[in-house]
């Protein structure tokens, strides 16, 4: 394999590996093997998708700067440029987020060469298939969870060859954040998941979303009917909104429509998800949580909550009323009921709420701030909404503490009681 050596980033890249291959609505297949060097110095595809004009403006990245392709299941791998052959060193699996409808794993918002750097970990990035391609199914010839069936596979390359990077296949922890962190939690319980990885971090996961979905599912895939094997790329992203306004009338799911379906391969039934995952529990540790604010990344986009906002005096309460209870509904109740759950049922189990925001910055500590703390450069972040108002060195200094706190759980360091970084982090082992 031929990869590239990133100097300034002090990494080295093999990047747009492929991991495995699927026609449109079928189950992947692990890539064939390949008896020639690959040339791995492209950026992964992403999987065709609408672009989403607001979150770039947030984070400051033109997500359509890459390539797409409907067969986009690829991954890169970043290792630290001074790595020994058979050093052996912690793995870390990075599942993109973007309410499984838009973002790819090269994308340079989550450049994970910083955290490799320091931490002196192996990072993969997987892209995988996305909304309509991906996370809508369960109709004659059209099976649900493709995208998570993507993951799997990513995940079982990541066994097969990640020795050859360095890496340690029995230390490998996987991390996403939003609906990458949603995909984490869910990859728990698959068949066979304690021996792809022991360790899983869940940043930010709408899991108080995550249930009772199917109606909506129907709904959507019953709208979805059109959209064939044979339909145009172009035509199939631009039906994807009108499927989605299918699920109007199911609340906060709605904002999320795409996502995992229960009962459909790999994943088992609703009701039996909670028994799954207590079975893993002693098997895999579990670092799981929000930021403080994940709602304000939302509420300031919905017009009427702008005019309230903008009221005199009562403006700001409202505001702070109103993201602190979705917050809760959607991230924060889920992901410690997730936790202690977790610890009873035998396992590890330590929950965090991650509160740096840039100083004076309307977005403050909302969803995606976690983001910059782990990934990219000064230049990645230059044009950013989300960091307006702190200088690189602040960000900098607040992203090592939570480097170091991914660092150490991927390496299998024992948290202990927790971490405390006052006005960045606090993590607490739950019991």
């Amino acid at each position: 394999m031929v990869g590239w050596t990133d100097a300034d980033a002090r990494v080295v890249r093999a990047t747009g590996i492929p991991y495995a291959r699927a026609e449109r609505f079928q189950a992947p297949s692990p890539a064939a093997d390949w008896s020639e060097p690959l040339e791995a110095s492209e950026w992964a595809p992403a999987c065709p998708q609408a672009p989403v004009v607001f979150l770039e403006r947030v984070l400051g990245s033109e997500f359509g700067a890459l390539a797409t392709d409907e067969h986009c299941q690829n991954l890169s791998v970043t290792l630290p440029e001074d790595v020994h052959p058979g050093e052996g060193l912690p793995v870390m699996v990075w599942i993109h987020g973007g309410s499984y409808t838009s973002g790819a794993g090269d994308v340079s918002v989550m450049d994970p060469a910083p955290l490799v750097a320091e931490q002196r970990v192996v990072v993969v990035t997987v892209t995988y298939r996305l909304g309509l391609f991906g996370y809508l199914g369960g109709g004659s010839g059209r099976p649900a969870n493709l995208g998570l069936l993507d993951q799997v596979e990513a995940f079982r390359w990541v066994q097969r060859n990640i020795a050859a990077f360095g890496g340690d296949p029995d230390r490998v922890t996987a991390f996403g954040q939003s609906a990458g962190g949603d995909a984490v939690a869910h990859l728990m319980a698959t068949p066979g998941a304690s021996e792809l990885f022991g360790r899983a971090i869940v940043q930010s996961a709408p899991l108080g979303i995550a249930r009772g979905r199917r109606a909506m599912n129907d709904a959507m895939l019953a709208a979805a009917g059109d959209v064939t094997a044979q339909t145009p790329v172009a035509e199939v992203v631009a039906q994807q909104s009108r499927v989605a306004g299918a699920a109007k009338g199911s609340g906060l799911r709605a904002a999320m429509p795409f996502g995992t379906q229960y009962g459909h391969a790999p994943l088992p039934a609703e009701d039996d998800v909670d028994a799954v995952w207590d079975a893993v529990a002693p098997d895999i540790d579990v670092l799981v949580g929000h930021t403080s604010e994940e709602a304000r990344l939302f509420v300031r986009e919905v017009p009427a909550v702008r005019r309230a906002v903008a009221l005199p005096v009562v403006g700001r309460l409202v505001q702070r009323g109103l993201v602190a209870a979705l917050t809760a509904a959607v991230y924060g109740r889920s992901s410690r009921r997730f936790a202690r759950r977790h610890a009873r049922a035998g396992g590890r189990a330590h929950h965090y709420v991650l509160s740096w925001a840039a100083p004076g910055n309307p977005w403050g500590a909302a969803h995606t701030v976690d983001l910059p703390l782990l990934f990219g450069d000064e230049n990645t972040w230059a044009r950013a909404e989300l960091v307006e108002g702190a200088t690189w060195e602040q960000i900098q200094s607040a992203g090592r503490e939570v480097r170091a706190v991914w660092g150490a759980f991927a390496r299998g360091e024992d948290l202990g009681r927790g971490t405390d970084v006052p006005g960045v982090l606090r993590c607490a082992a739950v019991r």
